[in-house]
């Protein structure tokens, strides 16, 4: 499973995933680094099978609209540490990753990880 992690969210979050055996790239890895628009990100999600990793709601508009992408992973825990969000994010990696293979798209907050179509 591929993943890309947009601008808002920390490096740390693509470190996880690496560290658990998934592709994961985060925007400061790419040439634009945190200037990298969403339609950059939309293009390489497609482009290498992806998914979104963001805050972002505007990529939800687009999943919705458009399912560009066509796999999404919405966090929307509000302003947390960063300690917080690996804790939570890596504690519930592995329901995360169950959900993609029935769900497009999946929503993560402080206190639990919802599927949608």
């Amino acid at each position: 499973m591929k993943f890309i992690v947009d601008a808002q969210l920390p490096n740390g979050i693509a470190w996880i995933l690496n560290n658990r055996g998934f592709d994961a790239l985060h925007t400061d890895n790419l040439p634009d680094q945190e200037r990298t628009t969403d339609n950059q990100i939309r293009e390489i999600s497609i482009k290498e099978n992806r998914i979104v990793v963001t805050k972002d709601s505007d990529f939800l508009d687009s999943h919705y609209i458009k399912n560009i992408p066509e796999r999404l992973l919405l966090i929307s825990t509000g302003n947390i540490s960063n300690k917080e969000l690996y804790n939570i994010f890596g504690n519930n990696l592995h329901q995360i990753i169950d959900l993609f293979a029935t769900c497009n798209l999946v929503e993560m907050d402080n206190t639990e990880i919802i599927g949608h179509g």
